[in-house]
């Protein structure tokens, strides 16, 4: 990858961090009503997996413009998995003590993200 940054996705912190992420939230789609299961369970799946994703694809690219781009696709998905498991407790699907430690690492990714996007100068 460019600029000196890691040489391989996996050796970054926030793409750790997103696997760790991924895990929490596949944990909390077992408490999931049956019923949801291809829409909202479904969609969140696909946001916390887009997450790592989008940091290793980005990591994958030739130049810093390419990465920070597939980095802010990162942190979109990350809004996108946040707003979900909170239309979860709206729901009485899952409560905000269930979804605390979602959010917190949520919350530490997107500050990650955030300080990697700024250094490769978007």
């Amino acid at each position: 990858m460019a600029d000196g940054f890691a040489k391989n996705y996996r050796d970054l912190v926030v793409w750790k961090r997103s696997i760790e992420l991924l895990k929490e939230t596949y944990k909390l789609m077992r408490f999931l009503p049956k019923e949801e299961i291809y829409a909202l369970s479904n969609q969140i799946r696909r946001a916390v997996v887009s997450i790592p994703s989008n940091i290793a694809e980005g990591n994958g690219r030739a130049s810093s413009k390419d990465y920070a781009r597939f980095l802010s696709m990162a942190r979109g998905s990350k809004y996108e998995l946040e707003t979900q498991l909170l239309i979860c407790v709206e729901l009485c699907y899952l409560t905000q003590e269930q979804i605390t430690h979602a959010m917190n690492l949520s919350e530490v990714i997107g500050r990650m993200l955030n300080v990697l996007i700024a250094k490769l100068g978007e």
